[in-house]
């Protein structure tokens, strides 16, 4: 079985991609008896086009690095509604991410897939899965990069655990 996970930010150079890199790096640490028949492909997109073609944010690609994680080779892009279809889970940062899917998805199927308890849902908030109702710090205007490395490693490791069970 193939899981695939799209992680959703504003401009697709901070946030996501280090979920992106982080639910990577998780899977690759996972003992083989843990993955059995499983298979994840991950990847990360925009819900703008400011950052398209962009490489991770500087700051944020320190932070990966202090934590072992290379994301090198990797650009901004923003999603598309062809990524809604391919994906199963459409994981966003913030809710202003959720608000500008309107733009991407049509409206019946963004009424559907953002509701309903989080496991069941294709599109959801990453800190959803942790159980805290909040956005993913956004270091874009605070600077603080340990408060989204945080927020990014509470949420996968928790996302990662709900879909082992």
């Amino acid at each position: 079985m193939k899981i695939k996970i799209l992680f959703v930010c504003h401009g697709n150079i901070c946030r996501s991609p280090m979920a992106e890199f982080v639910m990577k790096k998780l899977v690759r640490d996972l003992p083989a008896e843990s993955l059995a028949d499983v298979e994840f492909e991950i990847a990360s997109a925009a819900t703008s086009t400011e950052e398209i073609g962009n490489p991770v944010y500087p700051p944020a690609r320190r932070m990966l690095a202090m934590h072992g994680i290379d994301c090198s080779g990797k650009t901004a892009r923003q999603m598309t509604a062809r990524d809604y279809e391919y994906y199963d889970y459409i994981v966003l940062m913030d809710r202003n991410n959720l608000r500008n899917l309107r733009w991407i998805l049509p409206a019946d199927v963004y009424a559907r897939e953002t509701s309903g308890p989080v496991e069941n849902r294709k599109v959801s908030l990453l800190m959803d899965w942790a159980h805290k109702s909040r956005d993913v710090a956004d270091p874009w205007y605070t600077g603080d990069f340990v408060a989204t490395w945080d927020d990014v490693n509470e949420g996968c490791k928790a996302m990662l655990a709900q879909i082992l069970r």
